[in-house]
């Protein structure tokens, strides 16, 4: 916290930057539904425990692994990505949901933090805690599964 600052202040300050990166990523992770609920039950225990969570080196990907484990909790035997309609998503390869959904973890992240919601190398890494070319090993082994299920390998 900086010097006059209410720890309001600070936590405010800190969600309003963190909670759509969170709400991204998890959603990745565990669908729309869940993804959203345990964005929220993430920044509830941030919240709660904003003392000792400001002074962490990397507080988003603290709270973010808090919120994976709250929506895996949540998801249980739920689908996390449900199939495409077609009357609403008729550019939407139909079999893509399911191709995503049996990708595992960190690549689902990866490939859907990177080309679904466009963010870079180096914010993908800095949430995972690991080093870019850990996200590119993970986006490129992701990405060659997705082909090789959806049968378009290059």
């Amino acid at each position: 916290m900086l010097p006059g600052e209410t720890v309001a202040d600070s936590f405010t300050d800190w969600a309003t930057e963190a909670e759509p990166r969170l709400r991204h990523a998890l959603t990745a992770l565990l669908g729309v539904e869940v993804g959203k609920e345990a964005t929220a039950e993430a920044l509830a225990h941030a919240w709660e425990h904003w003392g000792r969570i400001v002074e962490m080196e990397n507080p988003t990907g603290y709270v973010y692994g808090v919120g994976r484990n709250k929506g895996r909790r949540m998801l249980g035997r739920r689908r996390a990505f449900l199939p495409v309609p077609k009357q609403r998503l008729p550019w939407v390869e139909p079999g893509l949901p399911k191709a995503i959904r049996r990708l595992p973890e960190r690549q689902r992240v990866v490939v859907v933090l990177l080309h679904g919601y466009q963010w870079t190398m180096s914010e993908v890494a800095d949430l995972l805690a690991v080093s870019k070319s850990t996200v590119q090993n993970h986006a490129d082994r992701g990405l060659a599964r997705l082909r090789r299920s959806l049968g378009v390998e290059q």
